[in-house]
């Protein structure tokens, strides 16, 4: 079918030619236990085709990287990853394969990423690759050399090798509306769902950025880099820094800007982690800030006396702080 004779899509389903993702590929027998070890998730148990929210920490248990996993077989795995940190990512973690069997590679340069969402967005993937479904939300598998994984909130990636790539975004084109790269970005915000990139590495705990709501962290599993710090986090102390979303009038100001509040006057109190222009005017953004900053007052983005933000809403639930649960000696 062509664009030509395409139906309309279902208002709201779109298509991004580019999506500012690359795919890491880990291969090998020890595939499952090198990634358990290291990701803040229960990859042990993860099924065949399932995919995840996990993150990559640092010793202090501050996010190197998100990515979405999908286990696709026994010893295999793909991860999508922000494209700027690929290659940083790929460095590191191959630095502690030692002797595990597995290799660890960039899979971006044979292929193009596309993202897909909206209320038809399974069946525009279906209508252009060809197949009889698509994988439901958290949940992938490969079509032929096509990778398509479902986010859980129900975005679908896709890695296409390049020779099918054409093809396959004019069929995308005849079942969705193109957008920007900042309108797919918008999508990620309007979710909730924080994209660690190479300006905000090692700034945040998982919790900070709301990623123990989102499902990104197992407090039950055994260690991995930065555990103990999460742990602690979770159990023993009191996080006083939470991601929110917010609006502001002007362009997006870039990843790890700093907020600035009535509570903390010259002294930053937030960063901005992901933003995008929204349509009606403004931006939109996902920020993580001080839990007595966002209830003390106004806050402000990129100085003490610039734009002020308006709050935003969450597509989650996020809990009040509660106090520690010290053990009784």
């Amino acid at each position: 079918m062509t664009a030509a004779s395409a139906p309309t899509p279902p208002a709201g389903t779109v298509f991004a030619d580019d999506c500012a993702q690359g795919v890491l590929a880990f291969d090998g027998a020890d595939a499952a236990a090198f990634l358990h070890g290291q990701l803040s998730t229960d990859v042990a148990a993860m099924g065949a085709g399932e995919a995840a929210w996990s993150s990559y920490n640092s010793p202090k248990g501050r996010m190197l990287g998100t990515l979405l996993l999908w286990r696709a077989g026994p010893d295999a795995f793909r991860a999508f990853v922000a494209a700027d940190l690929v290659e940083p990512l790929r460095r590191r973690l191959s630095l502690f394969v030692l002797r595990a069997k597995v290799a660890v590679a960039d899979q971006s340069p044979d292929g193009r990423r596309f993202g897909v969402a909206g209320p038809g967005a399974a069946d525009a993937v279906r209508a252009a690759l060809g197949l009889p479904e698509a994988p439901a939300p958290g949940h992938g598998f490969a079509a032929g050399g096509t990778l398509v994984v479902a986010t859980p909130d129900g975005r679908r990636l896709l890695h296409v090798p390049a020779g099918e790539a054409d093809a396959v975004e004019a069929q995308l084109a005849a079942h969705a509306r193109r957008v920007s790269a900042d309108e797919w970005a918008l999508l990620g915000i309007r979710a909730g769902i924080p994209e660690i990139t190479l300006a905000t590495q090692d700034l945040f705990v998982p919790q900070s950025a709301n990623w123990d709501l989102i499902g990104g962290v197992n407090f039950r599993k055994g260690c991995y880099p930065g555990q103990e710090i999460v742990a602690r986090m979770q159990y023993l102390g009191r996080l006083k820094e939470r991601l929110h979303a917010f609006h502001v009038d002007g362009p997006p100001p870039a990843p790890a800007t700093p907020l600035y509040g009535d509570v903390f006057g010259d002294q930053a109190c937030g960063t901005v982690v992901n933003a995008a222009p929204a349509p009606a005017g403004g931006s939109d953004l996902l920020a993580v800030a001080q839990v007595s900053a966002v209830a003390g007052g106004a806050l402000r983005v990129g100085a003490p006396d610039g734009p002020v933000l308006a709050p935003g809403t969450l597509p989650y639930a996020v809990p009040a702080p509660i106090a520690p649960e010290r053990p009784k000696l």
